[in-house]
């Protein structure tokens, strides 16, 4: 399979001063998939504009038409499954079919603190996401007059109905971020798609070759989760998200340098590859210039 490449656009920009460019431009450039992250806010973004993911996207919809929309990732760190589930299947329908969700666990960042709670420990994260995954499945999948009904541990439901369902059968595609047991288990359970950022341990002072050698075993863990819920491992795509890893720059600083790096992820087995649409004055600065080549230049020469 050649290698596919993506892209994620920041929501920092007001719709008519910039945002809408940006999602039309992605198109033209060929990308395969135009993520943007599902955050009320993040990191050095915190006090600027930050705009909502979901309308976000259904606005991209209505300007780009080959286009395929996502986030990356959407979390129960201030999702519910009922709500999220009309609003995908929303989405869904008005972008006829384009949509994919990614979907983690989340983190400890402004989102986890937002609603005025403590943030979740890892485990706490764990658990929900265990429970809130196969419930949005459900509210996805299962869309007759009956609806769902629910009762757990974190989440609940009431015969909730999402009639006519989603336009992708029998439902659009998750991508789940996991890199722990559990996550791993979930991602071989109900994912289209396993994405990772890789190690974020080695993000400061690690190497590339330790990048690459966690990155190995990660894969190597997801194939065990799915030799356990005996699902073939081929069936996932595995979809790499750049600027975490120790060489995070290296990929956008030349055409050369981006088919090196992606080149030695396809080895692994990655089937995706997703770049981040530079943003001035951000840890996601760079020469836009060089993003458009690589774009346009960087798939033909992967294979």
């Amino acid at each position: 399979m050649s290698l596919r490449l993506s892209t994620v656009i920041l929501p920092y920009r007001r719709w008519n001063e910039g945002g809408r460019a940006a999602w039309v431009r992605a198109e033209e450039l060929g990308f395969h998939t135009a993520f943007t992250y599902d955050h009320l806010t993040w990191r050095s973004f915190r006090d600027g504009p930050w705009f909502g993911a979901l309308p976000t996207l259904t606005a991209a919809a209505g300007v780009t038409t080959r286009l395929r929309l996502g986030t990356l990732v959407t979390s129960p760190n201030f999702r519910h499954p009922v709500p999220l589930a009309k609003e995908l299947i929303s989405l869904d329908d008005i972008s006829c079919g384009r949509v994919t969700l990614g979907i983690g666990a989340g983190g400890s960042g402004f989102d986890a603190t937002s609603l005025g709670r403590e943030p979740w420990t890892p485990r706490e994260r764990a658990d929900r996401f265990t429970e809130f995954v196969p419930l949005l499945d459900r509210l996805l999948t299962e869309d007759g007059k009956e609806g769902v009904s629910y009762e757990g541990d974190f989440y609940c439901a009431h015969e909730a109905r999402n009639i006519p369902g989603c336009v992708q059968r029998p439902r659009l595609p998750f991508v789940v971020a996991a890199t722990g047991p559990r996550g791993l288990r979930t991602a071989a359970r109900h994912g289209q798609a396993w994405v990772t950022t890789g190690d974020p341990k080695l993000y400061e002072t690690g190497t590339p070759e330790q990048s690459l050698h966690a990155i190995r075993g990660q894969l190597e863990r997801l194939g065990e989760a799915c030799d356990d819920m005996g699902r073939d491992v081929a069936e996932l795509d595995k979809i790499l998200l750049t600027g975490f890893t120790p060489d995070r720059a290296r990929p956008l600083e030349s055409l050369e340098a981006f088919v090196d790096f992606a080149g030695r992820h396809q080895e692994l087995g990655f089937t995706d590859i997703v770049v981040h649409m530079p943003v001035p004055d951000s840890d996601f600065a760079a020469d836009e210039s060089v993003f458009e080549k690589i774009a346009t230049e960087a798939p033909g020469l992967l294979g």
